[in-house]
């Protein structure tokens, strides 16, 4: 019985640990665009640290270093852009920090009871979206939910499950059905 507690407590271990590993793979992965709120720290030098909003065409208006276009870079991107613009004229060594404080919404439209744009919270799924969009109306094509991702300029509607996760800037679109 030991053995075999060993075993379930070494595969609950190895799943947590993978788990652990792929949420961090997401959250370095998330792609800064418009409507994103970051806090951006460089340490030791809090004339240039503070919160900031991204524009609509991804840009963002720094202390000393002006515009950057953060639109479509991960964090890390988004870091190592600041600090090399910090570089050559005001900082020898910056080290730079930037964190979302709050994501783009993400919107949902058609044949539900209050569509229009929610905040994004993360791991949401499309059912919980609908969720917070009322529900379903009587005329909802429930089996036909359609998914435009946020990061894709394309633009490309593909279908989508309850389970389907929703990221920010994403738009649900539900169907009417005709019968």
């Amino acid at each position: 019985m030991n053995r075999t507690r060993g075993i379930v407590l070494c595969f609950l271990a190895a799943f947590a640990a993978g788990v652990l590993a792929q949420a961090a793979d997401d959250a370095s992965a998330y792609r800064l665009g418009s409507g994103d709120k970051i806090r951006v720290n460089v340490f030791g030098q809090a004339d240039l640290s503070g919160e900031f909003v991204i524009s609509d065409v991804g840009v963002v208006s720094l202390p000393l270093v002006g515009n950057l276009d953060f639109g479509g870079a991960t964090l890390r991107e988004a870091e190592a852009l600041l600090a090399d613009a910090l570089k050559p004229d005001y900082l020898v060594n910056p080290r730079v920090s930037i964190e979302v404080l709050n994501f783009r919404p993400f919107y949902i439209i058609g044949e539900v009871k209050e569509p229009g744009s929610y905040p994004y919270v993360s791991g949401m799924t499309v059912t919980e979206a609908v969720a917070l969009a009322g529900g379903y109306t009587y005329r909802a094509k429930k089996k036909k939910v359609l998914l435009i991702r946020g990061t894709d300029t394309a633009r490309k509607e593909r279908p989508a499950t309850d389970t389907t996760i929703v990221l920010p800037g994403d738009v649900i679109k539900v169907p009417e059905r005709f019968f």
